[in-house]
């Protein structure tokens, strides 16, 4: 009997229901439910069925069921039936049976996985259908994989003696599926089958049985899975000698003062690797007991001779003391303001300033790493083994930690009182106590539906109010503020990594009618196939959302984004604070880092610190280092470079080469100095640096000359040729005067833009009507290489308006006005020379 299409579903649900009922709990393992009376040879059974898998990062998986015979074959998962539409079927018959075969597909998203995440663990199964009866395949179970960025435990550098055992433990990531652990020394693989002194426990801890000299290396925790790979902190290993004595050798003749002597060194074996050196003296020497000694009387000659060399004695004495006591006050002064770190401690913070005394206000106060010792300690070491490994062995020195760590009215005026008159009343609403209480990274205006400009100079971050915006009638006062990432917590999972200043502009909730622009700068290298880039903000409550997939738009959506070579314009109809954040889809992922080279104005040491930063290439973070070096009384020595620095878990390194042994002496002890990965890459941390000390042989000695490399392993690099007087030299300081920007933090009303009034409502009105030939907004866009936002700009009421916002948010205030009428009146438009403007007429 034919059934009617419309009916086959509630048929199904019956049959499901009686098949469900009587197949009792579900197992995860295949099992064949019989029709009574039916050819059991006839049950469907499974060729293909549906195994574990994982979702990495936001891909769907696909499940694949295949039976033979089968009539019917469907996903349940979770208890629930999967709608029919969602399968894929493709229907075949057996070539040696001549049975039905069919074969059904099934992709799972991350979505539908997260909604059971944390109750149960997700799963399916597929049921195929016979003539005689039913068959449930096993259950597949569907895990979201991840590798958690932080190391549950990692390795500690160690000092051993020779044979001595060693044991470096690591606990790796949480993660799923679990990650596996591979130790690499010197960047090498540890191989424990091809080094039977080498083993690696069920814990993932490696094991040294008896140390060798050769064991002296950094030593990293390696952990991957599907998703990712994760490196712990390098270890330094030691292995040290001690020093002990060779035989004596025979006594020597008997000499005239009626002794003999005797030597040995300390060479079996001599000390190692900072080993200590032998106990005791190296000379031995006793009464002659030979007849051919005589003693003599001493004559007047001797008593003269002896008298001599007491008195010389005693002055050597006094010097001494004097010497002692003029060293120890200049350490009293010197200890009180600056606490050196350790020389083998090398990690990276950011940069925090200490107050200094008054009597010496130019001194740096560092704070020691009390938590050092003499045997552990974090950190990286070069081995001490000749290879072809790209590592510098440099004499002796150490390595420095790191360094400690207005309102607008018609008149465009900003005076500190009415400064913090606004910050008062702001930090009396809940949502604002969280705004810097200071001016320096904040601006605000009173505006109305004329519009304006917020502009926090020297940071590439403003806020344009078009025209209309506000609505007539209402007067508002807006601000703009720049947030260091220290203050503001921006919670990032897995790859992701803030490329952008952290921004607010408010107050939130006030009534817009027309898009506002916020631009920016970033730091990531704009690709598709690299990034997955999302705009964040925050809410009233304090938790971040996705508020838009750059890429992904929605012409009819409240945000929308320009993205840029290095910098973003964003469309917003509401106020708050916003970051952008980038999720790496690839190695090939990069963010650009800028390089700065600092050392001080003025050098009376004979010691002289070069400090490397390495930056978010990004106006704002320039200026907060130019800042900090203006108080530390530090001078830009080379011309910036940038560094494309990729999303591939190796750590950047910093060396310094041929510095001239003559007039300098390095104090690294190591060949090249390291800032991990994620202290980079999370972009969250400001001011990373390392600092390269170099001590003059002369005070005489101005002229410095060396080489200085930053590189990521396996990635980019660069090389800066220093050449430079350190007492005369300035040229390079005039680099960062040229990139400050000028002028008012706040503009309203007219003088905010670059098109004059009229004529912006004269294009407006001419080009926003359609135009059969062409001569419209579409042109325009086309003309300013916008054309990939056409459905966005044909969402709002006026498209040319939206065209000229984004024109100003770009071009202020350096934009050229002539070749912006050019363009408009290369479209053709009748009425043309209206639009022809030049600078001097705005």
């Amino acid at each position: 009997m034919a059934v009617r299409p419309g009916l086959w579903p509630a048929l199904l649900g019956i049959v499901l229901s009686a098949w469900l009922r009587g197949s009792g709990a579900q197992q995860s393992a295949t099992m064949a439910n019989p029709v009574p009376g039916a050819n059991p040879d006839l049950l469907p059974h499974f060729l293909v069925e549906p195994e574990d898998v994982y979702i990495v990062k936001n891909k769907p998986v696909l499940l694949v069921c295949k039976a033979v015979p089968a009539t019917q074959i469907f996903f349940k998962c979770n208890g629930e039936w999967v709608r029919q539409v969602d399968h894929v079927i493709e229907r075949s018959t057996d070539g040696s049976s001549g049975l039905p075969t069919m074969e059904v597909r099934i992709n799972v998203s991350r979505q539908q996985v997260e909604k059971v995440f944390g109750l149960e663990e997700y799963w399916c199964q597929c049921v195929a259908w016979s003539s005689s009866g039913t068959t449930k395949s096993q259950k597949a179970y569907i895990r979201i994989a991840y590798l958690r960025k932080n190391f549950e435990q990692e390795p500690l550098a160690k000092e051993v003696s020779l044979e001595q055992g060693i044991v470096l433990p690591c606990r790796p990531p949480e993660g799923i599926p679990p990650a596996e652990v591979e130790w690499l020394r010197n960047e090498d693989l540890v191989d424990p089958s091809l080094d039977p002194n080498v083993y690696i426990t069920r814990e993932h801890s490696l094991v040294v049985r008896q140390a060798r000299l050769a064991d002296t290396a950094n030593y990293t925790c390696v952990a991957k899975n599907i998703v990712a790979r994760r490196r712990s902190a390098s270890a330094a290993v030691i292995v040290y000698v001690d020093g002990s004595w060779s035989p004596w050798s025979k006594w020597s003749a008997c000499g005239l003062d009626c002794t003999h002597w005797r030597s040995r060194e300390c060479s079996d074996p001599a000390p190692r690797n900072g080993g200590e050196e032998c106990q005791g003296a190296d000379l031995d020497s006793r009464n002659c007991t030979s007849d051919l000694c005589v003693h003599t009387a001493s004559g007047p000659e001797d008593v003269a001779l002896y008298v001599g060399l007491i008195a010389v004695a005693v002055c050597l004495v006094l010097l001494l003391l004097v010497l002692i006591l003029v060293y120890c006050r200049k350490k009293e002064g010197l200890d009180s303001d600056v606490a050196d770190s350790s020389i083998l401690t090398s990690g990276f913070q950011p940069v925090s300033i200490k107050p200094s005394k008054a009597d010496n206000p130019h001194l740096l106060t560092i704070q020691p790493d009390l938590s050092t010792t003499t045997t552990t300690y974090q950190g990286s070491l070069c081995s001490r083994q000749d290879g072809p490994s790209p590592k510098f062995q440099l004499t002796n020195g150490h390595l420095l930690s790191p360094l400690g760590g207005g309102r607008h009215t018609l008149h465009h005026s900003s005076p500190t009182s009415e400064a913090e008159e606004f910050v008062s009343r702001l930090s009396t609403q809940s949502y604002f106590r969280s705004l810097p209480r200071g001016t320096s990274n904040m601006t605000y205006g009173t505006f109305n539906f004329l519009g304006g400009r917020l502009m926090i100079p020297n940071t590439g971050i403003s806020l344009l109010i078009p025209p209309d915006a506000i609505p007539r009638g209402k007067i508002y006062e807006i601000y703009l503020t720049l947030h260091k990432p220290e203050d503001v917590r921006l919670p990032l999972a897995g790859c992701q990594t803030l490329l952008s200043p952290i921004v607010s502009c408010g107050p939130p909730g006030v009534l817009l009618t027309r898009p506002v622009i916020l631009a920016m700068d970033h730091c990531g290298e704009p690709s598709p196939d690299s990034w997955s880039l999302r705009l964040k903000k925050q809410s009233c409550e304090g938790s971040w959302e996705d508020v838009l997939h750059l890429g992904e738009e929605a012409p009819s959506h409240l945000y929308y984004c320009q993205l840029e070579a290095s910098a973003c314009y964003i469309f917003t109809e509401q106020l708050g604070r916003f970051a952008l954040v980038g999720e790496a889809l690839s190695v090939a992922a990069a963010k650009r880092l800028k390089l700065l080279l600092f050392a001080p104005v003025a050098c009376t040491s004979l010691e002289y610190n070069i400090r490397v930063y390495c930056l978010h290439d990004t106006h704002d973070a320039l200026k907060e280092v130019v800042q900090l070096e203006k108080q530390l009384g530090g001078q830009l020595i080379q011309e910036p470079r940038v560094l494309h620095f990729k999303d591939s878990y190796h750590n950047l390194r910093l060396s310094i080469h041929d510095v001239p042994s003559s007039l300098w002496k390095s104090k690294l002890l190591v060949s090249y100095q390291e800032i991990p990965f994620y202290h980079i890459w999370n972009g969250t941390q400001q001011y990373l640096h390392c600092t390269f000390t170099l001590e003059r042989v002369s005070p005489s000695t101005s002229d410095l000359a060396c080489k200085l490399w930053v590189w990521q392993v396996e990635g980019d690099g660069q090389s800066f040729n220093i050449n430079f007087n350190i007492t005369k030299d300035t040229r390079f300081a005039e680099l960062l005067a040229v990139e400050s920007e000028g002028g008012v933090p706040a503009l309203v009303g007219p003088s905010a833009f670059k098109i004059p009034f009229l004529i912006r409502q004269k294009i407006i009105s001419s080009l926003d009507p359609p135009c059969s030939r062409g001569a419209d907004w579409r042109t325009l866009a086309q003309k300013l290489h916008l054309d990939s936002h056409l459905s966005f700009f044909a969402s709002k009421p006026s498209p040319t308006a939206m065209i000229l916002n984004l024109w100003e948010a770009r071009h202020f205030p350096n934009g050229n006005l002539s070749q912006l009428a050019a363009a408009v009146a290369g479209l053709g438009q009748p009425d043309a020379g209206l639009f022809t403007v030049s600078e001097a007429e705005c």
